[in-house]
């Protein structure tokens, strides 16, 4: 259980680092997309771990990685641009 929560802070560190590289305009203080994304990644390794059981290591790092991803696109706020309709309604 130690390994798969200390994987998964790395696999939260990770996806928050690659989140602030390609989408550093639409998200907020990177303070709070680094937490996110390890209590994001942390939450989603104990998840998976109380629904698969232990001896599933590869599948809570999964988990963890999945709903870290999610978390994290949570914080996501809309380009700037702004899209043109064809109609106006």
């Amino acid at each position: 259980m130690l390994l798969e929560a200390l994987g998964s802070v790395l696999i939260g560190l990770v996806l928050s680092w690659v989140a602030t590289r390609h989408l550093a305009e639409r998200l907020p203080s990177r303070r709070a997309v680094f937490t996110t994304g390890t209590l994001g990644a942390l939450f989603g390794a104990y998840v998976t771990h109380v629904a698969l059981g232990p001896g599933h290591e590869l599948a809570t790092l999964i988990g963890s990685a999945a709903i870290g991803a999610v978390l994290l696109s949570l914080l996501l706020r809309p380009s700037t641009r702004r899209l043109h309709r064809a109609f106006p309604f």
